[in-house]
């Protein structure tokens, strides 16, 4: 980093122990995020559960132990996190086998991906994407030099995440395995991988994934509806349809907080996977945007305090701050996709926004995790000063 961006970045790290902007973001997602379950899943919870405020109620409870999981991993010291990447790994692996096994894992909607804890679902490959970024950053960080040099290198942290995507395919998962996949991309890249040898790598991945995709007969007919939905409006493409069909309600300003007419239960998965068509019938094109420009910023802060642990040389806290940045946009930008139409069904949550229990405990952890970086860089900054910062830069 030029000593240009680490005086850009000073003011930005003085007199506060935490990113006011970042915390800000994040707890407007929140938030914003509860309403709308609020508002999208009253027709269904009255059905299933004769109280409207059924799910509310419970992402509510979710949040309150989200923000509890999220204090906790703001109070360890990253180095502990560190030392602890290769037991987090056996620990997401035994997660991800634990959930195939009948009778422990449980089964819905044909897809066995949770654990069940009595009165909750966990969703194992949310805790242990989580526990994969955190090896992986602990990985390049203590292997740098074989990481930017040889393909032998990049190959020894991927065999454990290639174990990883085949439990999350069996689930079966594939939209998951391609975050991972797509998370443990961004890591290597930033860690200095050579391009060659990343493409290489990608080459295989990605051939592998399609040749599961197309030996799969439901794969293929989602592939299939998601190319033109209006072609089986009824069956394969309903989906995606109803999802259209709200979005283009909405037009400039949506119908109104409320009002939307396909969450009653003409839209399927209204308050989790397809909670963004909601948003945009109600809040329009107005509320898309503000939405995305929500989430633009969180992950422009996460990048801003990755850059600025590279700046005091704590790669591992960078890798980490980036992969969980790097997650989190992603991971909404699929969601939003998916419900636009421009990729076909993943079964991915939008972060902070949709029901799920796992998936809000996972991210507010993560986004305590990032904000630990960032405590560690301000305190960096006060404790060394910036003219050693500075100089630390090479």
């Amino acid at each position: 980093m030029s000593r240009l961006n680490l005086v850009m970045l000073r003011p930005t790290l003085q007199g506060r122990y935490t990113d006011r902007l970042l915390l800000a973001v994040a707890a407007l997602l929140l938030v914003f995020g509860l309403v709308m379950v609020a508002s999208a899943s009253v027709a269904v919870a009255e059905r299933q559960t004769g109280d409207m405020l059924y799910y509310f109620r419970r992402q509510l409870v979710f949040a309150a132990l989200g923000l509890g999981a999220g204090v906790f991993m703001y109070c360890v010291p990253m180095r502990h996190w560190s030392n602890a990447g290769f037991p987090l790994l056996g620990f997401g692996l035994v997660l991800l086998m634990l959930v195939l096994i009948p009778g422990i894992g449980h089964e819905v909607n044909g897809a066995r991906r949770w654990l069940n804890l009595g009165p909750v679902n966990l969703q194992a490959s949310e805790v242990a994407r989580l526990c994969f970024i955190v090896y992986l950053a602990s990985y390049v960080t203590r292997h740098r030099a074989q990481v930017q040099s040889r393909i032998r290198g990049l190959l020894r942290p991927m065999l454990p995440l290639g174990l990883a995507s085949v439990l999350l395919l069996a689930e079966p998962d594939f939209g998951s395995t391609a975050v991972l996949l797509a998370v443990a991309a961004v890591i290597l890249f930033l860690a200095g991988a050579k391009l060659l040898h990343m493409l290489l790598l990608g080459a295989v991945g990605v051939g592998t994934l399609a040749m599961l995709l197309v030996s799969s007969p439901y794969r293929l007919k989602r592939l299939a509806s998601f190319r033109d939905p209006f072609a089986d409006p009824f069956d394969g493409g309903f989906q995606l349809t109803q999802s259209l069909i709200a979005i283009g309600r909405g037009e400039w300003t949506g119908v109104g907080f409320g009002n939307s007419i396909q969450k009653l239960l003409y839209l399927p998965e209204t308050h989790t996977d397809f909670l963004f068509a909601v948003i945009a019938e109600e809040l329009g094109l107005v509320g898309v945007v503000a939405l995305m420009a929500l989430f633009g910023v969180l992950v422009w802060r996460g990048f801003v305090v990755a850059q600025a642990a590279v700046a005091r040389e704590d790669y591992f806290a960078a890798y980490v701050a980036w992969a969980v940045s790097a997650w989190v946009g992603l991971q909404a930008f699929i969601n939003m996709a998916v419900n636009m139409g421009l990729l076909p069904t993943k079964g991915l949550t939008m972060p902070f926004i949709s029901y799920g229990g796992s998936s809000l405990l996972v991210t507010c952890a993560s986004l305590g995790l990032l904000l630990r970086v960032d405590r560690e860089n301000r305190l960096a900054e006060r404790t060394d000063g910036p003219a050693r910062s500075a100089g630390a830069v090479r």
